[in-house]
């Protein structure tokens, strides 16, 4: 590959009543459909939720025909699902942790962000949830790892479980049925540490045959304000063999590349984007795309595909803006989409067959709400084929109020049919299966 600069307890629970839904058609579509506001310099919203938990017996709210129950409860911060060959999922715990504050508004911003369920201590663990009769309960909970150093993502590669901790992958060994690993790990691959926000999360995805592992690194900053010397490795999806050698670029430009899937049948990479902020309610939509190898996306220097963003296009090298990638698909202005899982089960119904689920954990830097939902792509051809839509919602039942009962994150296609969602802020992994008749 050319290498690319950077440069360049399960009970069915009572769904909540319909309530004002959260704002999320901002920027959604197509890239033919998008008609972009121009940049507003002077936007600096900073509007966080407030988070107040799960009422007893309450769940979100999923399409007619759907039942959704608590798959696992009393969690720390699940951020990330993984399944195993024989069925166990593995679940992330782990959290932006605080760090002290360097003035006092950036105290005031860490206020917010903890009220939010953003910031707080790191669980640092990742637990395993067998459900060995198929019932949708997991019969075992357990600590399958420990001490680790916010944890994300997971691939099994022969008898090697990777973990990708926010500064390095780990390589553990793994027996088929273990419910906790005792030796120590190797680091094959350091990586840079911390970032804007919730820029700390680094995403794993092994190639079908094993011989490749890619590796998200998001962005150590909103727009390359630290410089650019700060984002070395970062906004970039990496390849690495499973030794963790032979590193190569493998999609530069790519903002904050979290959530990773193969399209079903395919060897084709796709990734959800969280964009950049502080030019406005309505830019930059989020997205979800193919992943060129060598492709370059834009970032930071501009944005969905050729838009120049004023603040640093002028530092880019001459012709690198012409040679950026349009992403294939906007899911909506400062909607946090990190989480994406094709569907690949068959007890859904044939429209979801092969379509995008997008894990939205929701806005920060919106005058309106958006996000905090799991939103839904139709794909046809290998493309998305239709308008996006709500799959899970309920966790802000009220935007006018700011409050929410959780935030999805990580979302998983089931070996059984199911789908799981990851709510970090809630601590809960919700399970959602059509109804029995």
């Amino acid at each position: 590959m050319r290498m690319l600069s950077l440069l360049c307890l399960s009970t069915a629970l009572v769904a909540l009543p319909a309530a004002a839904q959260v704002a999320v058609t901002s920027g959604s579509g197509a890239p033919a459909k998008l008609d972009l506001p121009a940049p507003d310099l002077s936007h600096e919203v900073q509007n966080y939720n407030t988070q107040v938990g799960w009422p007893d017996g309450a769940a979100p709210t999923a399409p007619a025909g759907f039942t959704v129950t608590r798959f696992a409860e009393e969690l720390d911060g699940p951020r990330w699902l993984y399944q195993l060959p024989n069925g166990d999922v593995l679940v992330a715990e782990a959290a932006t942790a605080p760090k002290p504050p360097k003035d006092e508004e950036e105290r005031k911003k860490q206020e917010l962000q903890k009220q939010s369920g953003t910031v707080k201590e790191s669980a640092n663990r990742i637990t395993l949830l067998r459900d060995t009769d198929g019932d949708g309960t997991p019969e075992t909970k357990s600590v399958l790892l420990k001490d680790l150093n916010q944890p994300f993502g997971m691939a099994l590669i022969g008898e090697r479980l990777y973990v990708a901790n926010t500064d390095g992958v780990m390589a553990f060994p793994y027996k088929t049925g273990a419910t906790e690993i005792t030796e120590a790990g190797e680091k094959i691959l350091d990586l840079p540490a911390g970032g804007y926000n919730n820029h700390w999360t680094r995403n794993l995805l092994a190639s079908e045959d094993g011989s490749t592992l890619f590796v998200s690194v998001g962005s150590a900053s909103n727009v390359a304000e630290y410089g650019l010397a700060e984002e070395t490795r970062r906004a970039n999806i990496l390849a690495v063999d499973p030794d963790g050698k032979n590193e190569r670029i493998y999609a530069a430009g790519l903002r904050n590349p979290v959530g990773m899937d193969f399209l079903p049948g395919t060897s084709t990479l796709w990734t959800a984007v969280n964009e950049r902020d502080m030019i406005g309610d309505a830019l930059v939509p989020d997205y979800i795309t193919s992943v060129k190898q060598d492709g370059f996306y834009g970032w930071p220097y501009s944005y969905y595909g050729k838009t120049p963003d004023p603040r640093i296009a002028d530092k880019a090298k001459p012709g690198l803006i012409d040679t950026s990638i349009t992403p294939d698909f906007a899911v909506g202005a400062h909607t946090a989409s990190l989480g994406l899982a094709f569907y690949e089960g068959t007890s859904f119904p044939e429209k979801y067959r092969g379509g995008a689920f997008v894990g939205q954990r929701g806005s920060w830097n919106r005058s309106d709400f958006s996000g905090y939902r799991v939103a839904f792509v139709p794909f046809e051809g290998g493309k998305p084929s239709g308008a996006i839509e709500d799959f899970l919602t309920g966790f802000m039942p009220d935007p006018a109020k700011g409050e929410t009962y959780g935030r999805p994150v990580g979302v998983l296609s089931a070996a059984d049919g199911a789908l799981l969602v990851a709510d970090d802020a809630g601590g809960i992994v919700w399970r959602v299966v059509p109804a029995k008749e």
